[in-house]
């Protein structure tokens, strides 16, 4: 559940660096920050950790 936030999060952060150029980030200092880099990578390893568990969560994909 925790993965799926951070993917949902990161998810809406792109959405707003793509319309608007802004990015989450900055209000924790922005893209150098440890803070910032921490979440990030957070986000990250939480979307390669869906991708992974994707098919033995997933009922499409249960043949």
């Amino acid at each position: 559940m925790i993965s799926f936030l951070l993917l949902i999060i990161g998810g809406l952060n792109w959405l707003l660096v793509g319309l608007f150029g802004w990015d989450v980030g900055e209000l924790f200092g922005g893209q150098g920050a440890l803070l910032s880099r921490i979440i990030y990578v957070l986000v990250g390893l939480s979307a390669i950790y869906l991708v992974l568990s994707h098919k033995k969560d997933c009922n499409y994909c249960k043949v």
